[in-house]
């Protein structure tokens, strides 16, 4: 038996979207800070939820490490985050593993009701990794930085917001297998039919009109007249 599409969509998309999400949880440059008064003009400041990083622009010299002094990973949708995006990156490796056992490819049939989980336990993974993002670029600009710096939307939190959005569609896509599980539970199973011993075959008539009286009683007679006679 084939794979059924929606269980390929699920296996494509949730393995991208936790590449994606690993990227961009651990890189650092989930907000860029620019622009800093008295600070060189090529200077950027990236600012990720583990480590602070700067990075001279002309010259490309990076440098990580730095202190936080305007308490930086102290803000709730930092810690949030440092809580939450670990966590549905387990929760996708373990609803990868699940989704394998499900889907089987190497075996004819797939496990239906399996797979549906996995489906359950991706999308879940996906939720948990989009709300922190999403709560992360709501504060973006109210998070502490220098008074007239410039504030931009890093290259990790974009990462961390299409993982999510892919581990979401991956696990809706798997969890229609239930659907199909669903289908067979109520599909009627009709009894196999009685058997039938070799004999003469039977003379059945739906309009009894079209009997003869002769051959209501079973004996053979020969009539002069067409079958098909209405005479």
């Amino acid at each position: 038996m084939r794979t059924p599409k929606a269980m390929i969509v699920g296996l494509v998309l949730c393995p991208c979207g936790l590449l994606l999400t690993l990227v961009g949880t651990m890189t650092p440059s989930w907000r860029q800070v620019s622009l800093v008064p008295e600070q060189p003009s090529d200077l950027v400041f990236e600012q990720g939820i583990w480590e602070l990083c700067s990075e001279r622009q002309s010259s490309h010299q990076r440098l990580c490490g730095q202190a936080d002094e305007l308490g930086y990973f102290k803000e709730v949708p930092v810690q949030v985050a440092r809580g939450l995006m670990p966590s549905s990156l387990v929760l996708t490796l373990l609803g990868l593993v699940v989704a394998t056992l499900g889907v089987r490819c190497w075996q004819e049939e797939p496990r239906h009701p399996v797979a549906g989980a996995a489906g359950l336990v991706l999308l879940l993974s996906g939720l948990l990794s989009l709300v922190p993002v999403s709560w992360y670029t709501h504060e973006l600009w109210a998070l502490p930085a220098v008074t007239g710096s410039t504030l931009a939307v890093g290259y990790s939190l974009v990462l961390s917001y299409l993982g999510s959005c892919l581990e979401i569609l991956g696990g809706l896509a798997l969890t229609l297998s239930f659907h199909r599980c669903c289908k067979k539970r109520r599909a009627p199973k009709y009894p196999p039919g009685p058997t039938r011993e070799p004999g003469p075959p039977s003379t059945s008539y739906s309009n009894p009109w079209d009997v003869l009286e002769d051959e209501r009683d079973g004996r053979p007679w020969k009539s002069t007249l067409p079958c098909d006679s209405d005479l």
